[in-house]
């Protein structure tokens, strides 16, 4: 499996561009910012970008998507409770910050369990609501990605519109810690890490 991350932005988000080494078939997970570098690692990684998949539609995940479409043709995924955060700059929050208003469309609406191939990976859609009720982390090859749900040693926030502590607690406690203990986990922010070191540490989920 190819996988490159990219920070970009001034909230530094984690950008991923990942795929199949075999097919060179790929995604792009989260263009949040700053298109000019994200063109240049697809061009690098080799890599066919068939999709661009959201993990949430907060400003600072989709902030380059549509430079990213034009620039690969790749389709627009993201969980069918986000869906209307895209055509809204209030709730995408992007009305609060230096990049223009957003709105945006999807070309394909995602729902909890969905699978789909990437070459010869598979992708797993697992919803995981509580920093909007959207929220998708995605299991590409036995690898986790979390977006704003978790982080390493933290959660994301729920004091957003639509946001939930209670929903994001009970995400991470029921289906992500399901996963075994060695499996990595790559954020929309900050360092990796992975299951083991979260269910041990992370000081906002309580180990009852």
């Amino acid at each position: 499996m190819f996988l490159k991350q990219i920070t970009v932005g001034l909230y530094q988000t984690n950008c991923y561009v990942a795929g199949c080494q075999e097919t060179k078939k790929g995604v792009v997970i989260d263009p949040g910012d700053e298109a000019q570098n994200l063109k240049e690692a697809i061009k690098k990684s080799g890599l066919k970008i068939e999709y661009i998949i959201l993990t949430h539609g907060h400003v600072d995940h989709i902030g380059a998507v549509s430079l990213i479409k034009e620039f690969t043709g790749a389709e627009v995924l993201i969980h069918k409770d986000d869906s209307k955060m895209l055509k809204n700059p209030e709730e995408n929050l992007s009305v609060h910050t230096h990049i223009p208003n957003i709105k945006l469309g999807a070309d394909r609406f995602l729902e909890d369990g969905d699978v789909f191939d990437i070459g010869k990976l598979k992708c797993k859609v697992i919803h995981t609501p509580g920093h909007t009720p959207g929220s998708i982390s995605l299991d590409i090859d036995g690898k986790l990605f979390t977006g704003d749900t978790l982080f390493a040693g933290s959660i994301g926030r729920t004091d957003f519109p639509g946001g939930s502590f209670k929903n994001i607690v009970k995400s991470i406690k029921e289906k992500l810690y399901s996963y075994p203990d060695n499996t990595k986990v790559y954020p929309g922010h900050g360092p990796c890490t992975s299951i083991k070191e979260e269910k041990t540490s992370n000081p906002f989920i309580r180990r009852d």
